[in-house]
């Protein structure tokens, strides 16, 4: 079954956890945190302390997704803050799977990220060994970006990729996914949506999730 990831960038943050327990409510799995430092990516989110208030007050799966310089520094931080997945991105790692290492060392699952301009020839030796490859379907630092369309055809060799090494991998897309393409990015291969305004800014949670549920079927 695909499975919905709200982002909490796109959450009240005056009520961020009655916004968390809303999207608990209405059946999603995921919680997607996006972590931006301003350097990697033109804007500056929050940090752990953030996560941390959060801790111990939610059932989801907490998916932290570091758009961030230097993610080893903090590792630590977001593991000790509730996370159950660290995602760091290509593009910000020197050492790819030094880091990927480093994340599941602590006993949580690790993913790798791409950009939209990133090919998939980046991923060809670490994708034995992380749990989950984010494909960034906008260029990462703003919420609310529209879809770029040639995404699925990425997301098609993403999982052909996967399907011939035999691997349990699972394939999340992040930006832009609404009800109108939804359906597109799972028929093209996606187990995980990130969704954050369409969700979070809708008129009423549960009938959202609802219908993503309806559409993705």
């Amino acid at each position: 079954m695909v499975k919905l990831a709200p982002s909490i960038l796109s959450a009240d943050f005056s009520n961020l956890l009655v916004d968390v327990k809303a999207v608990e409510e209405a059946g999603v799995e995921y919680l997607h945190v996006d972590v931006m430092d301003g350097h990697f990516v033109p804007n500056i989110s929050f940090g752990a302390p953030v996560l941390k208030s959060l801790k111990g007050k939610t059932s989801l799966f907490v998916d932290v997704h570091l758009m961030i310089e230097n993610p080893d520094q903090y590792i630590a931080d977001f593991v000790d803050a509730g996370a159950d997945s660290i995602g760091v991105h290509v593009e910000a790692t020197r050492h790819l799977h030094r880091t990927i290492q480093l994340i599941k060392s602590y006993g949580v699952q690790a993913a790798v990220t791409l950009n939209p301009a990133t090919p998939l020839s980046s991923i060809e030796e670490i994708l034995e060994d992380v749990d989950m490859v984010l494909l960034m379907s906008v260029n990462p630092g703003f919420g609310g970006q529209s879809y770029i369309p040639q995404t699925t055809a990425k997301i098609k060799r993403l999982r052909k990729m996967i399907d011939e090494r035999g691997l349990d991998v699972a394939i999340q897309v992040d930006g832009g996914i609404k009800l109108s393409n939804a359906k597109e990015v799972v028929r093209a291969g996606a187990d995980i949506l990130v969704a954050g305004s369409a969700i979070f800014n809708s008129e009423s949670i549960i009938e959202t999730v609802q219908a993503f549920r309806e559409v993705v079927k």
